[in-house]
């Protein structure tokens, strides 16, 4: 069974992700995949050189990722430019690791952007970590050290919650204690694992 599994930033999704690696889940996370692809000496690191230019290189010739953040969530364009670059790279490495799971392994795809790239529909049940926005600005303040306005302007770059849950076939709520959350992930990846996705919620 495939299983897309995102949440906003702040809201948890992370530890999800390693619950459910914990609990046998094959997890293939979609930001460590966008970091490989743009890795020093990779075709996809070329192609945001020539995109952005090399000052988004670092010293040691890595992608800048908090330069290159700061130009694409200031310009729409210059996102779909990056997007346009780095998606199908991740979606050919994504399919790769897939392939190479275990045979009847319940394989989850982290995907922060799934809501905003249309994604769901991919998927045989979508996981959504929610939590309201208050508590996600902060834990991106106590968490991260962002300023509140900083938090506050990257939530809104991504779906609202309601967008993320109209996909959702399960909602695990993270508004309690991180045995809480262990605790409904488990329950999700049972339910999963018997394969009653489509009762979901």
């Amino acid at each position: 069974m495939r299983v897309g599994l995102t949440g906003g930033i702040g809201m948890g999704k992370s530890t999800v992700s390693a619950v459910l690696a914990e609990l046998g889940a094959v997890v293939i996370d979609a930001d460590q995949l966008a970091r490989d692809v743009v890795a020093p000496g990779t075709p996809g690191l070329a192609r945001v050189v020539e995109a952005f230019g090399p000052e988004v290189l670092t010293a040691e010739g890595q992608m800048d990722r908090p330069k290159v953040g700061t130009i694409v969530f200031a310009d729409p364009e210059r996102l779909r430019t990056l997007e346009s670059i780095v998606h199908p790279l991740i979606g050919a490495k994504s399919a790769e690791l897939e392939q190479s799971a275990p045979e009847g392994a319940l394989i989850v795809h982290d995907i922060p952007l799934l809501a905003e790239t249309g994604q769901a529909s991919r998927f045989d049940a979508v996981i959504v970590v929610d939590a309201p926005e208050e508590l996600q600005v902060e834990r991106l303040v106590r968490d991260r050290g962002m300023r509140s306005e900083d938090a506050r302007a990257r939530i809104a770059a991504q779906a609202t919650r309601e967008q993320r849950r109209a996909v959702a076939t399960y909602v695990i709520e993270n508004t309690g204690t991180r045995e809480d959350l262990r605790r409904r992930t488990t329950e999700v990846f049972e339910r999963l694992v018997r394969g009653d996705e489509a009762s979901g919620r």
